[in-house]
């Protein structure tokens, strides 16, 4: 079956990008919201919403992507205080999966987590099937009080998606804390994955309890501090000391688990409602999480985020008919058939895709999943009708053909 595979087609390239953080502003984004002035000798970001690992594809980037921080914090926040990060309304979310918010005092080579996402990241609950459309788009939650103060930390946001190629994603923006009398902060070490010298976690095929085991039992907690930090050997390592748990989020039950691998229940459980378009709230004060929905005000800047960022359905409605249509990772109806592998998807998919044509007629009929080039810039079909034309960026113009349809330089 050769439908709507030009996703797919793309997906086999080398550049596929699917979400970012825009606030706070991570380091050279060209999405974010109130970003500082760029560094010297650095240049604007226009693919914020690539992972920095792609097992599948044999492509890595540095942790943070960008190592040269902004010099100024793209925030400041207290210590204790409820703060909420947004997230680019441009996007595939890979039918979710598990990220982390963390902080590092040491310039980012060691992270301590303040909040987790388990299993459904952008999504409300567990979806019915294979999808790309975000449900939530910010995350509001309670920073430690124990924080210490820096003028220099570095807040990350890592995810590892449940379906597609394997990847990992992470985004840095520098922020200062203030109001602690804290020294220092011990919690769970980031969980690093999908990347090169760490576990690979395989697609969760419907198993959300996939790889759970790196964030919550296998984990190493770790101590950071402006003076240096100790603890923590890697993602998946395992430790028997103590400290406070970092509060997360998940729509599984309060034991944390969906399936027979349970996961640690020590930290407070956010069980957001069933409801599209509700806000998860956390039942302990402690962890005082809220998940707004995708497509609202607050959910950021509408700008597009460069190539390969998917786009809101025209009728601005965040919530996808996966459960009466189900959909693979690529945006393939696959009620009543089997669904085709990547490999089989991206063979099949190079015919259909150079069959779309070039042009700028937003909302016209087209296949959806397929990507096509006009002018410079480019356009995605979402829910049978073409996006708008997303700018590239300065100096970048839309390339390719058959199926691999990018933004690149002269």
């Amino acid at each position: 079956m050769k439908t709507i595979f030009a996703y797919a087609a793309l997906l086999a390239g080398l550049a596929a990008g699917h979400i970012s953080l825009i606030s706070p502003c991570p380091r050279y984004s060209s999405v974010g919201t109130d970003c500082p002035s760029l560094p010297s000798g650095q240049s604007i970001d226009t693919q914020m919403n690539a992972p920095i690992s792609s097992v599948t594809l044999g492509t890595s980037e540095p942790l943070c992507k960008h190592t040269v921080p902004w010099p100024t914090p793209a925030a400041t926040w207290k210590a204790g205080e409820t703060v909420t990060v947004k997230f680019n309304p441009n996007a595939a979310i890979h039918s979710g999966g598990n990220m982390e918010f963390s902080i590092s005092y040491d310039g980012g080579k060691t992270f301590a987590v303040v909040y987790q996402v388990l299993r459904y990241a952008f999504l409300n609950s567990k979806p019915a099937g294979l999808t790309n459309t975000a449900e939530v788009l910010e995350y509001s939650f309670k920073l430690p009080e124990d924080l210490p103060n820096s003028d220099g930390a570095v807040f990350a946001w890592t995810w590892v998606n449940a379906s597609g190629n394997r990847e990992f994603y992470m985004n840095c923006a520098d922020v200062k804390i203030t109001g602690s009398s804290s020294s220092s902060y011990t919690a769970k070490e980031v969980t690093i994955a999908n990347y090169p010298g760490y576990p690979t976690i395989p697609e969760f095929d419907g198993n959300y309890d996939t790889g759970i085991n790196y964030y919550t039992t296998d984990a190493k907690n770790i101590t950071v501090s402006p003076s240096g930090s100790s603890g923590g050997s890697g993602s998946g390592s395992t430790d028997t000391g103590s400290s406070s748990s970092p509060s997360y989020s998940s729509s599984a039950d309060a034991a944390g688990s969906e399936g027979s691998g349970a996961a640690s229940s020590a930290a407070p459980v956010s069980s957001a409602p069933a409801s599209s378009g509700s806000s998860a709230t956390s039942d302990a004060a402690a962890a005082e999480s809220t998940a707004a929905p995708a497509g609202s005000d607050a959910a950021g800047a509408g700008a597009a985020g460069g190539a390969y960022s998917t786009a809101e359905p025209d009728d601005g409605s965040a919530n996808s008919s996966d459960a009466e249509n189900p959909r693979n990772a690529y945006g393939a109806d696959t009620s009543g058939s089997a669904a085709e592998s990547p490999a089989e998807a991206a063979a099949g998919g190079a015919a259909d895709a150079s069959s779309s044509g070039s042009g700028s007629d937003a909302g016209g009929e087209c296949t959806s999943g397929l990507m096509r080039c006009s002018g410079a810039g480019y356009q995605i079909c979402n829910s049978g009708k073409w996006s708008p034309v997303y700018d590239c960026g300065v100096g970048a113009s839309c390339k390719g053909d058959e199926g691999h349809i990018y933004c690149g330089w002269p």
